[in-house]
């Protein structure tokens, strides 16, 4: 099968820990290389944001990586792309034209679903959509600082209803998606996953340094203030004999001109725990699992998280999580079995599930383990590859094709 996929802001290729580089750059590039690994041939078209960019990358076997001239050759903040999102849309119609339409399209993020639908509109390919967030969500949770564009909520509806299929990564999404109007009958379920070979149980890893305290918890991600590493600073006071490691960002030396992690060391001298915690900044990809696996607990309190790549991570290393009770996280933890879901922004509750946790070794090796028993059968990227893989060939059978026809001509 050929399969195209739209990522208009997210490329497979790009460097983690900045503010838009993050879980879904890491998920286009896993599934695309794990339906590769199938034997699909896939092309990812995301926007040029350096003018020396070739147009064409190999990225894996059967992987290639397309850049779009759209809109000006330099990086651009996700939220001011839309105005490109047409010349995105008619470039990659045009190379279909050129180099022949792929059986199916599959948008990941809302403004590549108004593009992927634009293309594919013009060569009558089935189209799938992923959203990775929803602007009726952040916009509940960040109110004034939601800087989306003011039609987001509205376009995410129409693109539900204009589209083939919606994969939605985990249920809270399926029920935002009913509040939107989308279809039930649209929307399949297919989780993000995990590398499971490369984040695994690290035995003796000491991470970036050795410990200096009796018990360690990391927190990793993106420094934006929705992932709540504050509330784990607050908690931090009642947690004694105990260190933070915070690692994501830019890189070390640039963390004293991060607005984010100059208010995270503010607030960590302010509430006297400052020796404790240590902003590691961009911690490379192959160093991740020895940092995990470094960790008594992993920490994950967002706001919100459409899914979070961060639970799966942790439970790939045999690690247990505390979190917080939203989004993608009341799916990938099971509370009391693979590790603990608190209310965000409580540090008080998160303080004493952490206390509980740190002070009982055998339930937290217990919890660990079950972890990495779930990685392995629910979100191993071989396995959502598959599942993402029925989802396409259920819109490309000879009946999809021929009811997809019909419905067009009516």
């Amino acid at each position: 099968m050929r399969i195209a996929m739209v990522s208009e802001h997210a490329s497979p290729l790009a460097v983690l820990g900045g503010v838009d580089a993050g879980g879904q750059n890491v998920h286009v590039a896993a599934l695309a290389a794990a339906l590769a690994d199938l034997g699909h041939d896939v092309t990812v078209y995301t926007r040029r944001d350096d003018p020396d960019l070739p147009e064409r990358v190999p990225m894996t076997p059967g992987v290639e990586v397309v850049h779009v001239p759209a809109g000006p050759a330099t990086a651009v903040p996700k939220d001011d792309l839309l105005p490109w999102m047409p010349d995105l849309g008619a470039w990659v119609a045009d190379d279909w034209a050129t180099h022949g339409a792929p059986d199916v399209v599959h948008a990941h993020f809302w403004m590549s679903g108004l593009a992927a639908v634009q293309a594919a509109e013009v060569h009558g390919v089935p189209t799938v959509q992923t959203y990775h967030a929803l602007g009726s969500v952040k916009r509940r949770h960040q109110g004034v600082k939601d800087t989306s564009p003011s039609g987001r909520v509205t376009a995410e509806a129409t693109i539900g209803r204009r589209v083939d299929a919606v994969v939605a990564t985990c249920s809270d999404e399926v029920r935002e998606l009913a509040r939107l109007g989308v279809p039930a009958s649209r929307v399949r379920v297919v989780p993000c996953g995990v590398d499971v070979d490369h984040f695994r149980p690290v035995r003796g890893a000491t991470g970036p340094f050795p410990r200096t305290r009796r018990h360690r918890l990391v927190c990793l991600g993106r420094l934006v203030e929705r992932k709540g590493v504050d509330t784990v600073l607050h908690a931090l006071p009642d947690l004694p004999d105990t260190e933070l490691l915070v690692a994501g960002g830019p890189d070390a030396a640039a963390l004293a001109d991060d607005p984010e992690a100059c208010r995270l060391a503010a607030l960590a001298r302010q509430l006297g725990v400052a020796d404790r915690v240590h902003l590691l900044g961009r911690v490379g990809h192959d160093d991740v699992p020895a940092l995990v696996s470094s960790a008594d607990v992993v920490v994950a309190t967002p706001w919100y998280e459409p899914f979070g790549i961060v639970p799966l991570e942790a439970a790939a290393c045999g690690v247990p999580l505390v979190g917080s009770a939203v989004g993608g996280l009341l799916d990938s933890v099971v509370d009391g079995v693979t590790g603990l879901l608190v209310p965000p922004r409580d540090p008080e509750s998160l303080a004493t599930a952490l206390r509980g946790l740190l002070a009982d070794p055998a339930r937290r090796h217990a919890f660990g383990a079950a972890a990495r028993r779930r990685a392995l059968t629910r979100y191993s990227w071989r396995g959502v590859a598959a599942q993402t893989e029925l989802v396409y060939q259920s819109l490309t059978s000879p009946v999809a094709a021929a009811a997809r026809v019909e419905e067009v001509a009516v």
